[in-house]
Parts: structure tokens; C-alpha cells; sequence
């Protein structure tokens, strides 16, 4: 069984390592959410590809882009 660990919880256990252990956490997390991200924003891509090709979403530029916001 998985034990799950609440915000704070995590906080706390994270203030008990050392130094250098805390600071090599932040890392790993950092690096996580950096992948995370990626893999976010290669899915939008590949969303938006597959939207185009069915004709489903159209090149446009900045300014109409902008003028379709604004109406």
C-alpha cells in the first residue's frame, strides 16, 4: 500500500535533511517539472498538428489572431 504524504508533511521531512540534500531536491524537483512541461507542451503539439491536418484549425497571423480576440 502506497502512504501518501500531505504538503506540509512533505515540508517538514524536506527541513529535516541536510543541507545539501534539500538543495539536491530542489534540483531533482526543478528537473522534473522541466520534463513535465515538455512532455505538456509536445502533446499540445502534436494536438494542434493532428487538429490542422483534419481541417479543423487554420494558419492565421498575429493580427487576425488579435482582431479574433478582441471581437
Amino acid at each position: 500500500m502506497e502512504t501518501v504524504l500531505n504538503f506540509g508533511e512533505i515540508l517538514e521531512a524536506a527541513d529535516k535533511l541536510p543541507l545539501v540534500e534539500q538543495e539536491t531536491l530542489v534540483d531533482i524537483l526543478h528537473r522534473r517539472m522541466i520534463a513535465r512541461r515538455r512532455a505538456e507542451l509536445a502533446k499540445d503539439v502534436e494536438e494542434a498538428e493532428r487538429e490542422f491536418q483534419e481541417g479543423r484549425c487554420h494558419p492565421a497571423t498575429p493580427e487576425e489572431l488579435i482582431a479574433e480576440i478582441l471581437s
